[in-house]
């Protein structure tokens, strides 16, 4: 199965915060973010599987910045890694409000799509091929934060996750 780059899953959604999407301190509801980001990753795996996708797993998402009404959300994701079945997509989060200028970045997360066919059993998808210094990084980490995630889940042993063992017990035989 040919490789596919991180750019060829590249997606970018725009959203208007409007009444009905926020609460009653006129922010946005986190809930309506998480479905925003939801539609944006599961384009990006999509892209990438050429196949249908479900959402297998989000990671701890992290609101750093209020969102407020009339700002507009940006959000940009792409495949970070294709696994055997499944992909890792990462996403950025920008509010911006246009009459003041300013644009900050508001959150970031990782959520994790299962590509499956027609039948609805799962599938193989195509490797992703890093190809920047930030697409690498990305790419070796998704490793250890698939581990984690199946630690979490309960479906991997903690004494088999080989990569976050090195990661923190390879730091400590270092001294």
């Amino acid at each position: 199965m040919k490789g596919k780059s991180s750019k060829e899953s590249y997606t970018i959604m725009n959203e208007l915060v409007l009444p009905n999407d926020t609460n009653t301190l006129n922010n946005l509801m986190g809930g309506r973010l998480l479905h925003w980001m939801d539609i944006a990753a599961a384009i990006s795996a999509q892209k990438h599987c050429n196949r249908i996708v479900v959402t297998a797993s989000v990671d701890n998402v992290s609101f750093q910045h209020p969102i407020k009404l009339g700002d507009v959300i940006t959000i940009e994701a792409k495949v970070s890694r294709a696994f055997t079945t499944s992909v890792e997509v990462r996403l950025d989060v920008y509010a911006q409000n246009i009459p003041s200028g300013t644009k900050v970045k508001s959150n970031e997360a990782y959520y994790t799509f299962v590509a499956l066919d027609q039948n609805g059993r799962t599938i193989p998808v195509p490797p992703m091929l890093p190809e920047t210094n930030e697409e690498v990084a990305l790419y070796d980490g998704a490793l250890r934060r698939r581990q984690l995630r199946l630690i979490l889940g309960g479906k991997m042993k903690p004494d088999d996750a080989t990569e976050l063992k090195a990661l923190f017990f390879g730091a400590l035989d270092k001294d």
